[in-house]
């Protein structure tokens, strides 16, 4: 009686360790399709990775930007009356730009003296005519409070 019982329980834990195993190849299973799927997708974005990059190239190229602005920009050429010496640029910031400003730039943006003075950026303005009726050349470097690079005193 014993080894009948003894044999039953055998066979009770053959077929428990038979269920076990083939959880475990079940499992395996899943998880190689899983893993599969995953190297598929990553292949495919890869692919979609290499394509964006040969299409930001073809965006990127000098040439096609150049046609684009072209068309669409309309630019001028740079004209020579655009530039300006570098003794016509202001020494320093206007004073009332401080420290504890938390945007000094914008300040100084904000400060910008009016239109009928030289601008900020060198270039120069057109010639507007005097209240006496004559057309004048622009602004007196005294009235646009522009001072000589050499010694900082008014021109």
């Amino acid at each position: 009686m014993i080894l009948r019982l003894l044999n039953f329980v055998v066979i009770g834990a053959l077929v428990l360790a038979a269920a076990y195993v083939y959880r475990i190849k079940f499992d395996a299973t899943v998880q190689a399709e899983r893993l599969a799927k995953l190297r598929s997708e990553v292949r495919h974005e890869r692919d979609d990775i290499a394509a964006l990059r040969a299409e930001w190239g073809q965006l990127d190229n000098p040439g096609h930007i150049e046609a684009l602005a072209k068309r669409y920009l309309r630019l001028k050429p740079i004209a020579p009356t655009q530039f300006d010496t570098l003794d016509h640029l202001p020494d320093r910031p206007p004073q009332d730009v401080t420290a504890a400003n938390k945007d000094p730039i914008g300040g100084m943006i904000g400060n910008l003296e009016p239109a009928n003075s030289i601008e900020a950026t060198g270039s120069i303005p057109a010639a507007a005519p005097s209240p006496s009726g004559g057309a004048s050349a622009g602004p007196t470097p005294a009235a646009a409070g522009a001072t000589s690079p050499a010694n900082g005193a008014p021109r």
